[in-house]
């Protein structure tokens, strides 16, 4: 608190006139206490930011599980190669058939674009076949040179997409290997 001890000049006696010098003090407690209660609701009240994580569910692997491969239609499986130097191959079906692996580019005008595409034909196609609850699925392929960057940006894009079935596998048939290999 601001103290100020004025003392009263006591004035019977004649005289000179003099003007008393003022002590003044200012007690700054109050403003310290009212400082730390300021910064304590701030940290209170502010949330903290929070890591952001995909959900990722992968089926446990039995050793002891003989059950065979689900054959799925061609037509419905895009196959997304991951190589070195953020190269990225794609193609519909099986390696050689309907189409040739096609380089193609990372964002919104690369791959984004040809999931969205591929999508709905695939969802015209499931129609036409009277099965139109079977969507795309998609088989990311990351190779040995691939970056981890590389994997986490394509299912980003899995996810931006909203494509319902896709996986990460690292076997690869001779012809995929070529293709990341440059030959």
């Amino acid at each position: 608190m601001a103290e100020l001890n004025t003392g009263d000049s006591g004035g019977g006696k004649g005289g000179k006139v003099r003007s008393k010098k003022q002590n003044s003090k200012v007690d700054l407690t109050a403003m310290v206490d009212l400082a730390f209660l300021l910064i304590t609701f701030f940290m209170l009240t502010t949330s903290l930011s929070k890591p952001q994580s995909m959900s990722l569910g992968l089926p446990d692997k039995d050793p002891k599980d003989k059950t065979e491969d689900m054959k799925v239609d061609e037509n419905r499986t895009m196959t997304v190669l991951l190589g070195e130097k953020d190269k990225m191959f794609f193609y519909m079906g099986l390696v050689n058939n309907p189409m040739a692996p096609k380089l193609i580019a990372y964002g919104k005008d690369g791959i984004r674009k040809e999931l969205l595409k591929r999508k709905k034909d695939v969802a015209a196609y499931t129609a036409a076949k009277g099965k139109p609850e079977q969507g795309m699925i998609v088989i990311i392929k990351p190779g040995k040179k691939s970056t981890y960057k590389n994997v986490v940006d394509i299912l980003d894009e899995m996810a931006i997409s909203s494509i319902p079935t896709y996986t990460i596998v690292n076997d690869f048939l001779p012809e995929e290997q070529k293709l990341l290999e440059g030959k």
